[in-house]
């Protein structure tokens, strides 16, 4: 992984590597071609101009002596004579013989005839051009290049003044095509040694600067993952050690800043569930005494006893709200657990509705004989919570169906809740869970704490579920609670011997805890 990794086209070393590599590449082939281009044409001009100097004196002092219109075993002769310099070259005199027919001399018959050359050269040496300032003689010496049997040849011809044969050479260039081959080879790899040299050098300078990279990007994560003591050693005084010392300076801070919010928040939890530990106390026996004062409301004071109600009413509110408080205070501190047992869940939601005296407004829809592994008393919070707030805020019937669906993770237990009252507004839908929202500022106080959604919610999470809310097609609001069967987390759950956690059993109290939620509808 670690080799993909180095190799995929988004790395930042490997385009280093091209980077590097082209450079270099372009610049060895730009001097090989430079400098293949200098000595060819060197070694070419060269052979070139000694060939051809060689010719013209030859072809001077070899038809000096013979006669303006020579016979053709003395053209022959003059032909071998001028072959046999040390240029290695093949020649053929063309010239009117003493029997006025052409005669045509060759050292090499097979290779080099007349048809061998170029009409075009043949025409420029047999021009004859006017004599002036500029033009001393009427005829030149004409070169040019040809490959004949797939090697590269010189061809030049001359015509000499003052009247004689015109003479042609042909000088093969094997030799010097070989070298230039040599060169050319020896250059390619050259060229191929710059690259992979340069491929080593950029993987040294990639990994100089990319170590420190990797280092930073590796602290980042662990800096993500929450370990704050993470730190960088700094070496050097460049660029990448200012920024890991950054780096350090910014872990640092944050981990201060990070330890500072934890104390508040760790602060704040502990007062908020000191307080809900405090006020049971009081609260407990304020209750007794609005039970003793609720059973004797019919024998009180016209006078007084809808204050009595009223206090009655409060302090059940009070008494839901610190249960509530310390439910969450639970959440937030990790210590809420689960104690889990095989629950038929047709048979819950049932006893969920029964208990709550919700049989006329709630509609079931239940499959039988649905087990899952659940925790009861949470689940009934859960059912509690979801119905109560559609009867309080949506509209009769509620209908509530239970059913499974089948994962890529498994089977779910997929619990919906549906009223029909007016659903719940866009702007609404993404607080409907969050801690005491209230979708209406002109409605500050209700009935309900504001935290029963949000504990439902909670519920579901440490089951591995959750909850969505949404708006029916066909009016009203439906909530789905998806919870998965027979899975639970290791970590957060109890045997069936556990300690459960405080507050009532499924179905305790007349009243679900914190009906109300958060969208306030």
């Amino acid at each position: 992984m670690r080799a993909l990794g180095l190799l995929r086209w988004t790395s930042l070393r490997l385009r280093l590597v091209v980077v590097f590599a082209l450079v270099a590449l372009t610049a060895a082939v730009s001097a090989s071609g430079i400098a293949y281009w200098l000595n060819r044409n060197t070694v070419l001009d060269r052979t070139q101009n000694s060939a051809l100097n060689d010719f013209r004196k030859s072809l001077e002092d070899s038809t000096r002596s013979l006669p303006l219109r020579p016979r053709c075993a003395e053209l022959q002769d003059a032909a071998r004579q001028m072959a046999g310099g040390p240029q290695n070259y093949a020649v053929l005199l063309v010239a009117r013989g003493s029997d006025g027919k052409q005669c045509v001399a060759s050292t090499d018959t097979e290779l080099f005839t007349l048809g061998t050359v170029p009409k075009t050269l043949q025409k420029a040496v047999n021009e004859r051009r006017a004599v002036d300032d500029g033009n001393r003689v009427p005829y030149h010496m004409y070169w040019q290049r040809k490959e004949l049997q797939d090697t590269p040849y010189l061809v030049a011809g001359a015509r000499m003044n003052g009247g004689g044969p015109t003479g042609y050479m042909l000088k093969s260039l094997a030799t010097e095509r070989q070298d230039l081959n040599s060169l050319a080879w020896s250059l390619g790899i050259a060229t191929a040694l710059a690259l992979v040299g340069s491929a080593l050098l950029a993987q040294a300078a990639a990994t100089t600067v990319l170590r420190p990279v990797q280092r930073l990007g590796h602290a980042a994560r662990q800096l993500g993952e929450g370990r704050l003591d993470t730190r960088l050693r700094v070496t050097g005084t460049d660029e990448l050690a200012d920024l890991s010392r950054t780096f350090n300076r910014t872990a640092e801070r944050l981990e201060q800043r990070v330890e500072e919010l934890s104390g508040r928040e760790a602060s704040s939890r502990r007062f908020v569930a000191d307080m809900s530990h405090e006020l049971r106390t009081p609260l407990t026996a304020i209750t007794a005494v609005t039970e003793v004062l609720e059973e004797e409301e019919d024998s009180l004071d016209p006078m007084i006893a809808p204050a009595v109600k009223l206090v009655v009413s409060e302090t059940r509110r009070l008494n839901d709200l610190v249960e509530n408080l310390m439910e969450v205070t639970r959440f937030d501190a990790g210590t809420a657990r689960l104690v889990q047992d095989d629950v038929d869940v047709a048979d819950q939601v049932t006893a969920c509705i029964d208990a709550r005296a919700w049989l006329d407004a709630v509609e079931l829809d239940a499959e039988r004989g649905i087990v899952a592994r659940l925790d009861p008393r949470r689940l009934d919070v859960i059912l509690a919570n979801l119905i109560g707030n559609a009867l309080k805020h949506g509209g009769s019937p509620v209908r509530v169906s239970v059913r499974t669906e089948t994962t890529a993770d498994g089977e779910d237990l997929v619990i919906r809740v549906r009223d029909h009252g007016p659903g719940i507004p866009q702007e609404v839908l993404p607080h409907v869970f969050d801690r005491f929202y209230k979708a209406s500022a002109s409605r500050p106080r209700s009935e309900g704490s504001g935290l029963g959604l949000s504990i439902a919610l909670e519920n579901a999470h440490i089951h591995g579920g959750d909850i969505t809310a949404a708006n029916s097609s066909e009016g009203g609001a439906v909530f789905t609670l998806r919870l998965p069967v027979g899975t639970s987390d290791p970590a957060r759950t109890e045997d069936g011997n556990g300690e459960a956690d405080e507050g009532a059993g499924p179905g305790g109290g007349a009243e679900p805890r914190g009906t109300e939620g958060g969208d306030g509808r």
